[in-house]
C-alpha cells in the first residue's frame, strides 16, 4: 500500500521504546523516510517497527564472561576434589519415630 503525508502508520518510536502510531513526515521513493511519533511529538526515521540492536559495552560483555568462566570453574574444583573421598565416621542420622 501506498504511504502519503500524514498518513498514521506504526512504528517503533526511540524515544517511547515501543511501537506507537505515527505520522507520515517524509517521504522517498513512495516510501515513508521520517516519521513523527504522535505520543512524545518525536521526529526520527522510519524503522519499519523494527527496534534497534542493543548496545553492547565490549568491556562489560568481557568482564561478564570473566566472571561466569571463574564461577564454572569454582564449582567444577570442589565437585572433583569430592569425587574420591569417602565418608567415613559420619554418625548416622537418628531415626525418627
Amino acid at each position: 500500500m501506498r504511504s502519503r503525508l500524514g498518513d498514521d502508520i506504526d512504528d517503533f518510536c526511540v524515544k517511547c521504546k515501543r511501537v506507537m502510531n505515527h505520522l507520515v513526515v517524509s517521504l522517498l521513493n513512495d516510501e515513508p523516510a521520517k516519521v513523527r511519533c504522535r505520543t512524545c511529538h518525536g521526529d526520527h526515521d522510519f524503522r519499519h517497527e523494527q527496534a534497534p540492536p542493543p548496545k553492547v559495552d565490549p568491556r562489560k560483555a568481557a568482564l561478564i564472561q570473566q566472571a561466569l568462566e571463574k564461577a564454572a570453574a569454582a564449582a567444577a574444583v570442589p565437585a572433583a576434589e569430592l569425587a574420591g573421598v569417602e565418608l567415613t565416621g559420619a554418625e548416622p542420622l537418628p531415626e525418627e519415630s
